[in-house]
């Protein structure tokens, strides 16, 4: 049977449950023990698809095509699990499988209430889809005491029962703030979080203590005698100067050693922290750097790129390289203005999106990248962009456009239909706009003696994608006379994945989402490669 681990979170929300939820994870399959991880979002949305990214921060995919908050990717690229759709729901997904079921009197006329039909659809999604799981470690969104999270945290309270106090583990999260005016460490949100939290009937096993600085022993003690937790059971976790360092720090503090000695069981390997060791020495000590411009609307809110910052890292932990980022805000992007802001940049990427706002700047940095070599790399919209910069500039297609962006002009990108998967067709629609693309893991067949086919070194992938739009095939042979190669197609060849230029160091793009396939310990060979030919530019 499943242990069930509860990560909650007091005080102020952002404090890192699921970084914490993802290094516990790691340390605890390091052991030896199979785990899963989950995430119980309490917003209204059925799912955060169509979301800001200013609001939400990224939208993060999974293979098998669920749209989902980002904290599942921390969870995939520190635990190196694929997360499916069975491991995010939302209070709005949860609402409306109960409503449904209503309507179809599925309740024999019942009056329907939070508790228990609201709390057992919860409780059925903790427990679902597992199989043969060491550990099952589900984080609820927001904090202790939002009204949002109030059903959320009586169906763990309640699934502690029903699965015996033995078999089940709440971790609360808390701030431990220091003031620097006082020069003192303050233990009491923590006292009253944790007060809050016991009032709806939850007593925390173990709490993790955030805080920019070291917590004396003394305030441990304090926090333990009014917590009424042991002491060895309170946490520490100190600001660390990169993400890479969090499963060592809580090594350190025997968080893994605690959760194993609360459910008394004994490790079956012994933790393996020198992966983590290596790549935190290369992130904090590597000297030489490189500027990587990331031109997107969406670069005032950095979690709304998370996934592509990190696969960035990656590509420059892989190639010894500390990658400096550039935000530049494509609305605000002046063609006046293109040379100066990207003269002292080794590579331009240009990230997914949707929407008209923005574009003309985008297509101006990848004009710009196009002419004077400079590595490029676009990712989905990025793509799109890329064809119809290409369209303009090269074909003579001066109005060339997307139909995203209305009517009028030539539409070398268009709203697909239908499509192919797996030798089934699917059709797609414009009525909603939730859960309506192409989405999850799709195929792609990578073109002979084309550099993308030795970067994967591979005849065919796999990868995640997530967008409605596609480029218009019947264009293939007026760019490829012109120097751009349809590198990977879908198996049908119906669908350009793929193109890259001939006569450019290095000029990629794809409709597809890497990003979101990227880990630390196994950084995407797309972005490895593109580093690489960055490092080379300058």
């Amino acid at each position: 049977m499943a242990r069930y681990i509860f990560v909650t979170g007091g005080v102020v929300s952002s404090l890192g449950k699921g970084l914490s939820s993802a290094s516990l994870a790691y340390l605890l399959q390091s052991r030896g023990f199979k785990v899963r991880l989950r995430k119980l979002d309490p917003y209204l949305n059925v799912d955060p698809g169509t979301m800001s990214p200013f609001q939400h921060g990224e939208v993060f995919v999974t293979d098998d095509g669920a749209e989902t908050d980002l904290d599942l990717g921390h969870y995939e690229r520190f635990s190196g699990i694929s997360a499916k759709k069975t491991d995010n729901i939302t209070t709005g997904k949860i609402y409306s499988d109960v409503l449904k079921k209503e309507r179809k009197g599925e309740y024999l006329g019942k009056t329907v209430q939070v508790i228990p039909h609201i709390t057992d659809r919860i409780k059925d999604f903790i427990k679902n889809d597992t199989s043969k799981e060491d550990f099952v470690i589900c984080e609820i969104g927001g904090i202790v005491g939002d009204i949002e999270s109030l059903p959320f945290v009586e169906a763990i309270r309640q699934f502690s029962n029903d699965v015996g106090k033995r078999n089940a583990l709440f971790i609360h999260l808390t701030l431990v703030p220091y003031l620097k005016a006082s020069d003192e460490i303050k233990t009491k949100p923590t006292q009253h979080s944790v007060k809050e939290l016991r009032s709806l009937g939850i007593q925390p096993d173990i709490i993790i203590c955030r805080s920019e600085r070291a917590i004396p022993l003394e305030h441990r003690k304090k926090i333990s005698l009014f917590c009424n937790v042991d002491i060895k059971n309170v946490i520490q976790t100190i600001d660390v100067k990169t993400i890479y360092e969090a499963p060592i720090s809580f090594n350190r503090e025997n968080l893994d050693k605690q959760v194993l000695e609360y459910f008394k069981l004994k490790t079956k390997k012994k933790v393996n922290l020198n992966p983590w060791k290596k790549i935190t020495k290369i992130t904090l000590n590597t000297k030489k750097s490189i500027n990587i411009a990331i031109v997107g609307k969406y670069v005032d809110l950095k979690d709304a790129y998370k996934s592509l910052d990190e696969a960035l890292t990656h590509g420059g932990i892989n190639n010894n390289l500390k990658i400096n980022l550039i935000r530049i805000d494509s609305e605000k992007l002046k063609i006046s203005e293109i040379k100066r802001n990207l003269k002292d940049v080794s590579g331009i990427l240009i990230p997914g999106g949707f929407g008209k706002r923005g574009t003309e700047g985008k297509i101006e940095a990848i004009k710009y990248a196009r002419e004077n070599k400079i590595p490029f790399f676009g990712i989905c919209f990025g793509m799109q962009m890329a064809i119809i910069e290409f369209a303009r500039n090269k074909l003579n297609l001066k109005k060339a456009t997307s139909s995203e962006f209305g009517k009028g002009g030539i539409p070398i990108i268009g709203l697909i239909s239908e499509w192919n998967k797996d030798g089934k067709l699917i059709k797609g629609t414009d009525k909603d706009l939730g859960g309506t693309m192409r989405l999850g893991l799709y195929e792609a067949k990578l073109k002979e003696n084309s550099l993308i086919r030795s970067i994967y070194k591979s005849k065919s992938i796999q990868e995640r994608h997530r967008h409605r739009y596609e480029v218009n095939i019947n264009y293939k042979e007026d760019f490829e006379k012109k120097g751009m190669i349809f590198s990977g197609l879908s198996p049908d060849n119906k669908l350009p994945e793929i193109i890259e230029l001939k006569n450019h160091p290095w000029f990629i793009a794809v409709q597809f989402h890497p990003e979101f396939k990227s880990r630390p310990l196994e950084p995407h060979p797309l972005f490895s490669s593109f580093i690489k030919a960055a490092k080379k530019y300058k």
